[in-house]
């Protein structure tokens, strides 16, 4: 028979905190602290495994659960001295949820259960208190209505005002026990109005009843929601506590509370945490009584300690603290009740705490010698270092929702409303703070979201244009905010009901997708010597290199400054929209024959020579993987007429030549049209152009420096070993001309982006003419899904709550597609060449699962945008730990 309940407390634990897959975390620390003897009130776990089962048989419990839940609870009632429903000594219970790992506040709990109007009296004579009888029986009415019976919580508060205004009291600890007494009888009478049933009065109906809802809660919205956001398996379940109860709110030498063994927010190792005197645990965190602190230390004028309210409970409860953070190795977040003196402890899990206390508190336990440097370096969740490297809105500061988007660049920054990347720099440029808010966004905006303190787009996804600039930028960003709405010619965003005009304050806060009306305050990051020292732990012990994708001297500086160790990938077509070379652009694109092309690729070629120079003499002999031109020319042509006006007359060109040049570029589907090494061999001029560039720029810093340049040049969309054959003998006869012009030569390495399904599978073939490959895991998922990631925004966060795909694919890789691709092509590359670089530089380089990935197959490195440096280092350590795939657990 299987063994669907673990005991726990009174000498008997069948569980350990090693078990929490299957007890959950709490049932897990609950054994686990009644086996090293702290005062644990008995109970027993119910498994996850029942959860599952649960749900696999719609919604019914194992045959053989019932009989086990019994003898389980006779125990309890074995070790207490009192009965599950006994009218005179009656046994009460707390059913609770319990996941694998913390999920707080997202399930449901209740507490005394086992009250019915006869055993209430029977508590009333056993404790020889009414007046904690009757309010311990409210306590159930109104946790027990809401969460099982689904009464609005706001029903029952009704009734208690009404009873306290009928008395004249402010605090619930003034009612007597005829004014409890009052209050359960009226609650009675409204549940049974509000669901058509009297209030059941068999313990063992609320028992099972009690349960069924703890199981049903592991499916409601705001546990669902809560488990997309921290990518936690839906089929991991809950299981469910019960727990003999202890009473906070029997008289003034009662309390409940929470605590951390170290201050949350900041690491400081303090203990940290708030109590109630004669109160059970909801009135701690529902607000309804403002809780007091715990040392005397931290008391303020007015506030009594429990230090000096309770000092022997006080005093045991720090040597629980400091038994507990010895034997978890870690900062725990503790529930505790004081009963008439007695401390007993509820829970204990590891606490959730801030970035900044998360690396404060691994660097002072490993070098306190709780924890070796590996587990320190495992501890800190690498995306969390986001929260140090951007601002963020001050917590306390008050805020008014406009709307919500994506989360596409984390920071937070106000600024008034712009709708033209023109007027982002022309404001900036006065010293104004603005938030550039576009429909979408496309290079021909770069200037102006560089100008710009945030960027809100209400299309596209996690790496639409404005989402992967964003981040390389360190700009905060909210993309894809469908719910706002954007008029250019009235020049006004509306959501809601609310219209906010151009010059208007918003806030954006990149972390969350949301946008808030006027400015909030926000807290700058502060980066603390731990920083440095758990990145210097995290540096020794992976194997993957890092990155950045970078294409500005601002860009590369950061990326340095955050470790990078070269650049995966420069884009070069983003240096072509500066105001001083777009006209050349676009003269080259106008021009009517090859020779016309090249004249206006000379104009170019100066400043394209100039912006390798300075990626090379700042990267200081670090490797530089530089993609030739990739998008269609289309993109940079003038669209709207008055533009077209402007620019004609500015190359001398007439509007009609202008517009019938644009239909001719124009493409039904773009992406898949003609662009990367499509133009280099329709136009080999164009490649040849940057190629000069770039090895100009390297001799001109070689000459000039002890670290000569190691270029890397990167041939975009191939698909066929033919085309990266004519592209690389282009960029190879440029090599040796500018060699020999030169009189020396210089190392460097011609590859390709692997962004196409063909190309990963003839990769073998590729390989033979290429000497490294990166894979361009933003186009490679777009191909392979056959999706747009401008677009699938408008779909893809519901097929992730639908369970059809575990994640947006363009945030983290699609490991059985995708990721397969990868691997395949990494193979076969190497199958023809044992030593082929092999490298990352799409938006996944940056996510610490699809790091895990890329160290699980063997490639060299992973480029990211500058502000996912460090979290990509710290990812890559952990991944060469093998604890990149568990973080969650």
């Amino acid at each position: 028979m299987p063994k669907w309940v673990y005991s726990f407390g009174a000498g008997h634990n069948e569980g350990r905190a090693d078990m929490r897959n299957l007890l959950g975390g709490k049932g897990a620390n609950l054994a686990e602290m009644a086996s090293i003897g702290l005062p644990v009130p008995p109970g027993f776990t119910i498994t996850t495994e029942v959860c599952s089962a649960f749900y696999k048989n719609d919604r019914a419990y194992p045959a053989d659960l019932e009989p086990q839940v019994r003898e389980a609870l006779a125990r309890v009632e074995t070790a207490v001295g009192r009965r599950f429903g006994d009218a005179k000594s009656p046994l009460l219970v707390s059913v609770r949820s319990g996941a694998r790992v913390s999920m707080p506040g997202m399930m449901d709990t209740v507490l005394n259960l086992g009250l019915t109007h006869e055993t209430v009296q029977g508590l009333a004579e056993s404790s020889g208190d009414a007046r904690f009888a009757w309010d311990s029986y409210r306590r159930f009415i109104q946790m027990f209505g809401s969460v099982v019976l689904g009464v609005d919580h706001h029903r029952f508060e009704e009734i208690i005002e009404s009873v306290k205004l009928d008395q004249a009291v402010i605090e619930d600890t003034a009612l007597g026990a005829e004014d409890w007494q009052r209050v359960c009888d009226e609650y009675m009478a409204m549940v049974r109005e509000e669901t058509g049933k009297p209030f059941p009065q068999s313990p063992w109906d609320q028992l099972w009843a009690a349960i069924g809802a703890v199981f049903g809660s592991w499916m409601n919205h705001r546990a669902n929601t809560y488990r997309r956001l921290h990518d936690i398996p839906a089929d991991w379940g809950t299981a469910v506590n019960v727990q003999a109860m202890v009473f906070g709110n029997m008289g003034n030498d009662c309390a409940t509370g929470v605590c951390f063994t170290r201050d949350p927010s900041t690491g400081e190792n303090l203990f940290y945490g708030e109590f109630l005197v004669n109160a059970q645990g909801e009135d701690v965190v529902a607000g309804i009584r403002t809780p007091q602190p715990l040392s005397r230390a931290r008391a303020k004028p007015g506030e009594v300690s429990m230090e000096e309210a309770l000092p022997e409970a006080y005093a045991e409860l720090c040597r629980v603290r400091e038994t507990l953070e010895r034997h978890y190795a870690d900062m725990q977040d503790i529930e505790f009740t004081v009963q008439q003196g007695k401390l007993y402890m509820l829970q204990t899990r590891n606490g959730k705490r801030t970035a900044a206390a998360s690396l404060r508190i691994a660097v002072e336990m490993a070098r306190d010698g709780l924890i070796p440097r590996e587990e320190a370096v495992k501890r800190v969740n690498p995306q969390a270092l986001d929260q140090l490297l951007h601002p963020m809105l001050d917590p306390e500061a008050p805020r008014t929702l406009f709307g919500r988007g994506l989360p596409a660049s984390p920071g937070a920054a106000s600024g008034a409303v712009v709708f033209s990347a023109d007027e982002a720099e022309l404001r900036a440029a006065k010293g104004d703070a603005v938030i550039l808010v576009r429909i979408e966004t496309s290079p021909e905006d770069i200037h102006g979201m560089h100008a710009a303190r945030g960027i809100l787009t209400t299309r596209g996804g996690m790496t639409s244009h404005a989402a992967v600039v964003a981040r390389g930028m360190g700009r905060p960003c909210v993309a894809g905010a469908g719910g706002i709405s954007v008029d250019y010619g009235s020049r006004t965003l509306a959501s809601g009901g609310r219209t906010i005009r151009a010059g208007d304050v918003i806030t954006l806060d990149g972390a969350t997708g949301e946008v808030f009306v006027g400015q909030v305050a926000t807290v700058e990051p502060k980066l603390s010597g731990d920083f440095a020292v758990l990145m210097e732990w995290a540096d020794s012990l992976r194997r993957l290199r890092i990155r950045t994708n970078a294409e500005t001297p601002l860009d590369a500086e950061t990326a340095r400054k955050f470790g990078a160790e070269g650049i995966g990938l420069c884009r070069t077509e983003h240096m072509f929209f500066a105001p001083e070379r777009i006209g050349a652009v676009r003269q080259m694109i106008m021009a009517n024959d090859e020779r016309g092309r090249r004249a206006a690729l000379e104009k170019l070629l100066p400043f394209q020579r100039q912006d390798f120079v300075e990626l090379f003499r700042i990267m200081a002999g670090l490797p530089v993987t530089i993609r030739l031109l990739d998008p269609p020319l289309h993109e940079f042509l003038p669209h709207g007429e008055a533009e077209i006006a402007e620019v004609a007359e500015a190359l001398g060109q007439d509007q009609e030549s202008m517009r019938r040049r644009a239909a001719e570029l124009a493409e039904a589907n773009p992406m898949l049209g003609h662009r990367g090494c499509r133009l280099g061999i329709s136009y080999p001029e164009i490649y040849e152009m940057q190629a000069r560039a770039i090895f100009e720029a390297a001799i001109e810093i070689a000459r000039a420096s002890a670290e000569p340049p190691v270029p890397e040049i990167m041939i975009p969309l191939v698909g066929t070993r033919r085309e990266l054959e004519i592209t690389r003998a282009q960029v190879d006869r440029v090599a040796k001309e500018v060699f020999e012009t030169a009189g020396r030569t210089l190392p460097y390495t011609v590859g390709t982006m692997i962004e196409l399904p063909r190309a990963a599978l003839t990769a073998d073939r590729i390989a033979e003419v290429a000497d490294f490959f990166s894979f361009g895991t933003n186009d490679l998922t777009q191909t392979t899904f056959g999706l747009s990631r401008d677009d699938a925004g408008k779909f893809l966060p519901h097929y992730v709550e639908a369970g059809i795909l575990p994640k947006d694919p363009f945030v983290s890789l699609d490991i059985d597609g995708v990721g397969a691709l990868v691997r395949i092509a990494t193979e076969r590359g190497r199958a023809t060449k044992p030593h082929l670089k092999c490298g990352i530089c799409g938006e996944h380089g940056g996510d610490p699962a699809s790091i895990t990935f890329c160290e699980q197959v063997g490639l060299d490195y992973v480029s990211c945008s500058p502000y996912r440096v460090p979290v990509a280092r710290l990812a890559a350590a952990q991944a060469a730990l093998g604890a990149g795939m568990d973080r969650t657990a």
